[in-house]
């Protein structure tokens, strides 16, 4: 039996690029919870991925509808995992 998380998503691009930003932001908490050099990387990698994801979004958007939320919630895990790259620094 297959198990579905909504009725209402689509599996469309934007849909992708919520996961991986939600993924991104569970990884980018762990290392912010372990600042170990092995939970950053996983971070950064984990950031990789979910900026290509939310290069794609448009793609499968509606009217372009759910991008902008998506790019906001990427720009925000991005200033969260900057603040792990250089503790204490000022720059």
């Amino acid at each position: 039996m297959k198990h579905y998380e909504s009725s209402l998503r689509t599996n469309s691009t934007v849909d992708q690029a919520q996961d991986s930003v939600t993924k991104l932001h569970n990884s980018v908490t762990q290392a912010m919870s372990h600042p170990t050099e092995e939970m950053i990387g996983q971070a950064e990698n984990s950031l990789e991925h979910a900026e290509e994801a939310v290069r794609h979004a448009p793609e499968g958007s509606v009217e372009g509808h759910g991008v902008d939320l998506v790019q906001a919630r990427l720009a925000d895990e991005k200033r969260r995992l900057a603040s792990l790259d250089a503790p204490g620094s000022i720059d």
